[in-house]
């Protein structure tokens, strides 16, 4: 075989950084992906999105000529083993749509090889690595399929695959034994689960857990608001040197393309009865409206004119806007006030404003996501401007 990886979605935020962990521990590795422009910018070294080390560490694996990129499906057919970062969707009626994978799997039936290991990246529904499976078997392929969940941190992902542990689950101990082999190579623990099913729900009970943790920071700091109390105090009272309340986080934003989808999924799965899950779904999900109307509720009857957002990625220092809550409350602020300005740090659009113009215009400012960028902005410069600020970010 000509690679010893071929990574489906290589130049995406899971794939990327994974292919070149993989290709820096010796493995032979091909992105494949449909991306043309993000493959150039790979091709000459440069990371398509943000990531720590990214360009260093993509310069490295360039370098030792173990990373390679593809746009052709036949390059699946010249690896020995395909990790493929297709994740399970959910759709407008929040149920996990799987048949995008099946779909995409059936599609490239005439490139997989026999003996060849299909590894699953990215989250799915409970049960779809066994089917996926049964996919492949009845098609006369002989390609086993594992399940290795991802669970890192966008934007840290190189860091984090080196330092975490990774979970690995098949059907067969042989397929085990040479998934955690590959694994081996790059991260310092491999934990097996006898069974794919376990490790599916090991991923999204993870998701979930965060979800959930968020929500219960929101639903605090919407309690002690509501009765015009210092929540971060409270917060800090609860957690300083205090280490069973070390994990509460700070209210906030909790988006992004995972944690709400893999609640929704593990919710479908349990015939829609995961109460817990839906309650933090309406939490978080009602974030921007809180901040919204707590900002009129400030205003006592004011107009609202010009509002201000800073920040319109999904979490801090990252450039990714999937699933922004900061689009939500722009939408719900438009229906409120005469104009709504939007800046970002890392985001090009052209319909964004520059932090000088938001700055100047604005009657009230609402910070959607902490940017580091966003500290040297001091709301005691603005005298005659309301800022709402939930992350207690400038104290």
């Amino acid at each position: 075989m000509k690679y010893d990886l071929c990574i489906v979605g290589g130049a995406g935020h899971v794939g990327l950084p994974f292919g070149v962990t993989a290709a820096n521990a010796g493995l032979k590795t091909v992105l494949f992906d449909i991306n043309e422009s993000w493959l150039k910018q790979i091709e000459s070294g440069t990371f398509p999105f943000k990531e720590e080390q990214g360009d260093e560490e993509l310069k490295k694996a360039l370098k030792k000529k173990t990373l390679f990129t593809s746009t052709r499906a036949d390059s699946l057919s010249e690896s020995k083993m395909i990790l493929m970062v297709i994740g399970t969707p959910v759709d407008e009626h929040l149920n996990p749509d799987w048949r995008t994978l099946m779909r995409l799997v059936t599609s490239y039936l005439p490139y997989f090889r026999d003996g060849q290991t299909l590894i699953l990246r990215s989250t799915v529904y409970p049960g779809t690595s066994e089917r996926l499976q049964k996919l492949l078997t009845k098609n006369g392929k002989r390609v086993d399929v594992a399940f290795c969940p991802e669970r890192i941190a966008q934007g840290a992902s190189l860091s984090e695959l080196r330092t975490l542990p990774q979970i690995v689950s098949a059907f067969d101990p042989e397929t085990v034994k040479r998934v955690s082999a590959v694994f081996r190579r790059i991260a310092p623990t491999v934990v097996v689960t006898e069974r794919p099913i376990e490790a599916e729900l090991a991923k999204l009970y993870s998701n979930a857990w965060r979800y959930i943790k968020f929500s219960v920071a929101n639903q605090f700091y919407m309690m002690a608001d509501q009765y015009g109390l210092d929540y971060h105090a409270i917060h800090d009272a609860m957690v300083r040197d205090y280490p069973r309340n070390k994990d509460l986080p700070r209210p906030g934003f909790a988006a992004g393309p995972c944690l709400f989808k893999d609640t929704m999924q593990l919710a479908a799965f349990n015939h829609n009865n995961f109460f817990l899950g839906h309650a933090a779904m309406l939490i978080n999900e009602g974030m921007p409206n809180y901040v919204v109307h707590k900002l009129k509720r400030h205003l006592k009857g004011k107009p609202l004119k010009t509002v201000g957002i800073l920040g319109m990625a999904f979490k801090a220092e990252s450039d990714d806007n999937r699933s922004s809550l900061s689009y939500k409350l722009r939408k719900i602020a438009e229906s409120h006030a005469d104009t709504v300005l939007c800046h970002d740090v890392y985001i090009e659009d052209p319909s964004f404003s520059s932090i000088e113009e938001l700055m100047r215009r604005s009657h009230a400012v609402i910070l959607a996501t902490p940017h580091a960028e966003y500290r040297r902005i001091k709301p005691s410069a603005y005298p005659r401007t309301l800022f709402i600020d939930i992350w207690d970010f400038w104290k």
